[in-house]
């Protein structure tokens, strides 16, 4: 039988999906999320859907796996898709602070910042915006992150500002320059 939890070459590639059918089980999808997590999921014949979260140091690792049945599969898939509720913080939040906006921001591995410094980049005179704190993917946590602070992948910025301050933010961070 097929390591189900293994992700063959073999598939229909979208972004950074991939499919493949397990004969008489059912179908695997395999997902390397931007974050650099792995997930995949198992769709079988009979309904059961079995979600396994892997290491994304070792690929033969399950680190989580959770199955359900087709009513909490759909369930959980109109949650994550905002069907059943789509978040309005952000507009409710930019109206009590009066035009502030406080985010969290994850860098991704393939950001143009990581490795860069927060000096280095001159984040607040060329965007405006301020990084109140950041949490590693190893849990630690910096308060107000000074100009020696270094970008790593994977970790979260809370970040505030204006909309414009925090879009010219963003854009800084993917690029690594303006």
């Amino acid at each position: 039988m097929e390591d189900l939890t293994e992700c063959g070459e073999e598939g229909i590639y979208t972004l950074n999906l991939r499919e493949s059918d397990l004969p008489g089980i059912g179908r695997k999808y395999c997902l390397d999320t931007r974050s650099g997590e792995k997930l995949v999921i198992v769709v079988h014949n009979d309904d059961r859907r079995d979600l396994f979260h892997m290491s994304p140091d070792d690929p033969d690792e399950v680190l989580s796996m959770v199955t359900l049945d087709d009513e909490e599969a759909r369930t959980v898939s109109a949650i994550i898709s905002g069907i059943s509720y789509t978040p309005r913080l952000a507009e409710n939040q930019e109206m009590a602070l009066d035009g502030l906006i406080i985010e969290w921001l994850r860098i991704e591995p393939s950001s143009g910042c990581v490795g860069k410094r927060i000096g280095e980049l001159d984040i607040r005179r060329n965007t405006g915006a301020t990084i109140l704190a950041v949490t590693e993917k190893n849990h630690r946590k910096t308060m107000n992150p000074g100009a020696d602070y270094a970008f790593a992948a994977g970790s979260t910025l809370i970040v505030a500002g204006e909309r414009k301050q925090l879009q010219q933010l963003k854009h800084l961070l993917t690029n690594g320059s303006l």
